[in-house]
């Protein structure tokens, strides 16, 4: 492509300056997580304390996205004084002086931050980033920039590749970049799992004049942020691979439905789109006669906007409500014209296959499931945050190799993959392939790739009913399988964690459950059950416990729970008398207290408080 020849050169030498240039730079990982853990004020220090320096002018300051490890956050690469760029982790700004003083003027590294070496060798004691525990066993593509470049520079997409994928599809026919894709295996990653080239072949076939392609950045799992993370860090690759995806299917419209709780996400996508018009990317007509222009609608945050049909009622101003198929919206979809849907991470992996080529994409993965997916670590484990591995990766690599298990001496108990939709697993799953066929097999999901770890202190009957509230809530009410099922299971397990349930409630929340998946309209009723039968197949004994004992193993279902105090050991500091909130404790100061069951209702707050060991549960 002309069109990107003298652009691509002057951004190579751009890159090249900002990556091994002579002058320092401080990259600091300001994405929704980074934000969180206070990477502004990180920022803002870096700028004051450089200028007190009277360095300012000699460093650039440089707002990168999320890298993965979100454990750590804040986090800050630096790079001066010809040393390798080092990365050093939970920095607050009381730390920026050092950093500046010691690092970037006194050429020496800061090891008691130092989390990671940014070169292919050891430096100084510190281990290279590609060592790193949580890094070492990644594959990093979908991921490729997140967290290296700058995700508002349009020069360091271009240096490092980027829209070298389009030039190569638009050397090649669409039907062949079809072929490209179904060769290299990807299927989509918003959970369904469908070949990307088979559907877009769907598309292709119509004649129709006019089509679209969307892509689906309504992300809603609970402890999920894949989508948001690649739109915050690289939103270059994924309008990439939207303009792969029209030219391959005939669309000449797209949409990027994105949710409203994302607004870094909305800011980095329409800089990047803005950047592409002006680099004649987009609303500009090829030689090859395509021409392509991409709109950014926000939805509400309803969780149904995540299945497809649900999607386009919302982009056409209508209730969001899945609709049954056939119609296929490959055939009559967004104002019933043919359109593909793809999600965020799909696309991003098509601009690299279509650069890479397909064989390199083919050669990752298991049998069935080709390539890479990524996958966010929430809940009990150590080092929380983004990671992109091959399919096929064992559950067991995952959660103690990467994730580094579960913290503070817990016993790890269960994850659960697929969001609210998925199942919950064992430590018995740990030998366990992770691709599509496999979770399937035990009763989970892959889903868009969210896996929230639960340790020794959560109550598994308490865990369905949180996810089964969730879905319940999130129902859009059409079907009545959906509608009320999620409603009656909730019931159930409400009546199992207050000490009230009968082992009838086993048989009736398996009959539901059955009935959800086999008659439900759409993927949200059809899997929501998933959380109660994969509890209950792998932890039918807390369920008995709840039910035949009234009591909850873990002692986590308030009203299964009972607190006491030990007179021995309560020093009488009124800690826990100030922290109930009913009036339960009674004692005085330098007193043994005592707790009155009838005004307590088990929220814990006394046994948090304590810091004697005074209060137990039962």
């Amino acid at each position: 492509m002309e069109i990107l020849k003298s652009q691509r050169e002057a951004s190579q030498k751009a890159w090249e300056d900002f990556s091994h240039g002579s002058k320092a730079r401080v990259l600091v990982g300001a994405a929704t997580c980074g934000r969180a853990a206070g990477a502004l004020d990180v920022i803002d220090e870096f700028k004051k304390e450089l200028s007190a320096a009277g360095i300012a002018d000699k460093v650039d300051v440089v707002e990168t996205a999320c890298i993965g490890l979100c454990y750590a956050e804040p986090l800050v690469e630096i790079k001066s004084g010809g040393l390798p760029s080092v990365l050093y982790s939970n920095v607050l700004p009381k730390d920026v002086a050092k950093l500046v003083k010691e690092h970037i003027q006194g050429g020496k590294v800061v090891k008691s931050k130092a989390e990671a070496v940014m070169a292919d060798e050891e430096f100084d004691g510190i281990a290279p980033f590609k060592k790193h525990p949580m890094v070492e066993l990644q594959k990093r593509i979908v991921l490729r920039n997140c967290g290296i470049i700058n995700p508002s520079s349009f020069e360091h997409y271009l240096a490092r590749g980027g829209y070298k994928g389009l030039e190569r599809s638009f050397s090649m026919s669409p039907e062949d970049v079809i072929e490209e894709m179904k060769k290299s295996g990807l299927r989509g990653r918003g959970g369904a799992g469908f070949s990307t080239g088979m559907k877009w072949s769907f598309a292709r076939a119509s004649k129709a004049d006019e089509k679209y392609i969307i892509c689906n950045a309504d992300e809603g799992d609970p402890g999920a942020f894949m989508d948001r993370s690649v739109l915050e860090g690289d939103p270059h690759s994924v309008i990439e691979g939207l303009m792969i995806a029209g030219y391959a299917i005939g669309a000449q419209h797209a949409y990027i439905y994105v949710r409203s709780e994302y607004p870094l996400a909305i800011e980095r996508l329409r800089t990047a789109i803005k950047q592409a018009e002006e680099a004649k990317l987009l609303k500009h007509k090829f030689e090859n006669g395509f021409e392509f222009e991409i709109k950014i609608k926000k939805g509400s945050g309803a969780f149904v906007c995540g299945e497809e049909t649900s999607l386009m009622a919302s982009i056409e101003g209508v209730r969001a409500m899945p609709r049954p198929k056939p119609p296929f919206p490959a055939n009559s979809g967004l104002f019933k014209k043919p359109t593909n849907i793809n999600n965020v991470e799909t696309l991003a992996a098509v601009s690299s296959i279509m650069r890479e080529g397909a064989d390199s994409y083919a050669a990752l993965g298991s049998e069935k499931s080709k390539g890479t997916k990524t996958f966010s670590l929430a809940g009990k484990i150590a080092r929380t945050g983004l990671i992109e591995v091959e399919l096929g990766t064992k559950l067991g690599d995952i959660i103690n190799k990467i994730g580094g298990g579960c913290p503070d001496g817990k016993k790890f108990k269960a994850v659960q993959t697929g969001g609210p939709s998925g199942g919950c697993l064992t430590k018995d799953h740990f030998d366990l392939p992770v691709d599509y066929e496999n979770l399937g097999a035990v009763g989970s999901i892959i889903g868009s790739g969210g896996m929230v770890v639960m340790n020794e202190d959560s109550c598994m009957v308490e865990v369905a009913k949180y996810f089964v509230n969730f879905t319940e809530n999130e129902s859009c009410g059409k079907c009545v399988p959906c509608r009320m099922g999620t409603q009656h299971v909730h019931r159930i397990l409400e009546k199992i964690t207050s000490g009230e349930g009968e082992m009838e409630d086993i048989e009736r929340l398996k009959k539901i459950a059955f009935t959800m998946k086999q008659s439900s309209l759409c993927g949200l009723g059809q899997t929501a059950p998933n959380p109660i039968l994969t509890t209950l197949r792998y932890f039918e004994d807390e369920y008995l416990a709840h039910i035949k004992d009234k009591k909850c193993p873990a002692l986590a279902c308030p009203k299964l729970v009972t607190f006491k105090v030990d007179a021995e050991k309560c020093t009488g500091c009124t800690m826990c008398e100030r922290a109930c909130p009913t009036g339960a404790i009674t004692g005085g100061l330098k007193k043994p207290h005592t707790i009155n069951n009838d005004k307590c209702i088990s929220c814990g707050a006394c046994f948090q408080t304590c810091k004697f060991g005074a209060i137990s549960r039962e």
